[in-house]
């Protein structure tokens, strides 16, 4: 039984090629020697192994696609670019200027309506209960001292 395979199209897929088959040629030298038996197992065992290997789908090659590179653990999709870094980079900029804008337009607001709350108050005569309340007279001494 002979299984025709794809040729190895980049060099890690030609040296696993070039390894299997050295392995190959290793394991099947010392066959000869060997009980019939035990060489009938042994052809049984390819045979099933040979039936369980991982079959390649053949790659429809179209226009050349972006390179995996790999930076020691990691493995990234692209040419490897300074360009690649900088577009990659631009939705976290988005986000990181969007919330900055959020924040002192946020900030902006609560000023104002502080600054609301205070000018009605100042501008208002207070209501008779607030002369009775202990934190009100308090709150005229500290001012009185500040002026």
């Amino acid at each position: 039984m002979k299984i025709t395979a794809q040729s190895p199209s980049t060099p890690a897929e030609v040296a696993a090629e070039r390894f299997a088959r050295r392995v190959t040629a290793r394991l099947s030298s010392g066959t000869d020697d060997l009980p019939y038996d035990i060489s009938e197992r042994l052809r049984a065992s390819r045979m099933q192994a040979l039936a369980k290997r991982k079959v390649v789908a053949p790659v429809k090659r179209t226009a050349p696609a972006s390179a995996v590179i790999s930076m020691g653990t990691s493995a990234t999709l692209g040419r490897g670019s300074w360009w690649n870094a900088v577009v990659s980079a631009v939705p976290l900029l988005a986000l990181v200027v969007g919330l900055v804008v959020i924040n002192i337009a946020q900030d902006e607001r609560s000023a104002s309506d502080v600054a609301e709350v205070d000018a009605a108050l100042l501008t208002d005569d207070p209501p008779p209960d607030a002369y009775a309340d202990p934190g009100f007279v308090q709150f005229l001494k500290t001012s009185a001292h500040s002026n």
